[in-house]
């Protein structure tokens, strides 16, 4: 099987790295040729256009920072759907507006192709390893279909019905893990101030009913002072914004989701708008004059679950 993969980010770039290293015949491509160059230099075959990546693979992933992004690869000037056509399938595995490749998949359909958005979650030390989770939206013959690629890709693996709704149930996790992240902030600050010991702080919250994955990922990363989780704010405001839509199309009035994009417009602003989103922390430590560290934690995150096969999850029933 041969598999094009454009977009080498953060994440991209550590989902395309398990293809390869999984034995899989891969094809890549990224505006940033140095990306691509390593790539080649570990085995992988640049691919050029997206449509030339189509026309010699079955599969094309991509994985992308913006919605836009992905439509200019897909139906653009020698774009994937040029070369479109039976027993050819997209995958998109950025997080993404799900109107939005719902409409590209209608497209992919009347050329004869398939199409699954199969967006993941759980860090790009995850992704790294192959042990991200990946939820995939489509009908069950292409889900099927694409199993096997992405139980490389990922360990745990959830059809989640119809095209379109893995990417809605994404935004809703991110959407769920930027609030876990800013009341961690409010936490850390508050123990802080009130005399607490920071590393008795955060092993009190891991083993109390208040700990959460991102606690336990993030948490150290703001206490070591790296604060650098390989993900920005530019990707957490559109990330949350199109969760804020997904509440609005559907008569939701929202409380907490406008003021989570309020803080991080603030926080872009006097950060840049691609800062590492942990660093939204110093805002709290800016207005109250302390700094939130503690000796002991590690400035990366290295996932030490070995790598498996993965596999489906399936909901109870």
């Amino acid at each position: 099987m041969k598999v094009g993969f454009i977009g080498l980010g953060n994440v991209g770039g550590k989902l395309a790295g398990s293809l390869l290293r999984n034995g899989i015949d891969l094809m890549i491509h990224d505006l940033d040729q140095d990306r691509v160059a390593a790539f080649v230099a570990r085995g992988a075959k640049a691919g050029g256009s997206p449509r030339a990546m189509m026309d010699s693979c079955e599969t094309v992933i991509t994985c992308l920072p913006s919605p836009a992004a992905s439509a200019a690869v897909v139906e653009g000037s020698d774009g994937i759907l040029e070369a479109m056509g039976p027993g050819k399938c997209w995958l998109e595995m950025s997080t993404t507006d799900a109107d939005e490749v719902t409409r590209l998949a209608a497209k992919v359909a009347a050329k004869g192709g398939r199409a699954a958005d199969v967006p993941v979650s759980g860090g790009c030390h995850r992704a790294a390893t192959g042990n991200i989770s990946i939820f995939a939206g489509c009908d069950r013959e292409t889900f099927d279909a694409v199993l096997p690629i992405l139980t490389i890709l990922g360990r745990r693996v959830l059809h989640t019905g119809p095209l379109g709704s893995a990417s809605i149930l994404k935004v809703m996790t991110n959407y769920l893990a930027t609030a876990n992240l800013l009341t961690l902030c409010e936490a850390l600050v508050t123990m802080k101030a009130a005399g607490m010991d920071m590393a008795t702080t955060y092993e009190a919250i891991k083993i109390s009913s208040g700990t959460s994955f991102v606690h336990e990922t993030e948490s150290q990363l703001i206490l070591s002072g790296s604060r650098d989780v390989n993900f920005t704010m530019d990707l957490v405001q559109k990330d949350i914004g199109l969760f804020q839509k997904i509440a609005e199309d559907h008569g939701v009035p929202l409380e907490l989701s406008p003021m989570l994009i309020e803080i991080f417009r603030d926080g872009q602003k006097r950060y840049g708008m691609q800062a590492q989103s942990d660093r939204i922390i110093e805002r709290l430590e800016e207005a109250t004059g302390l700094e939130i560290l503690a000796p002991g934690f590690p400035t990366e995150l290295i996932d030490d679950e070995p790598e498996e096969r993965g596999y489906e999850v399936r909901p109870p029933r």
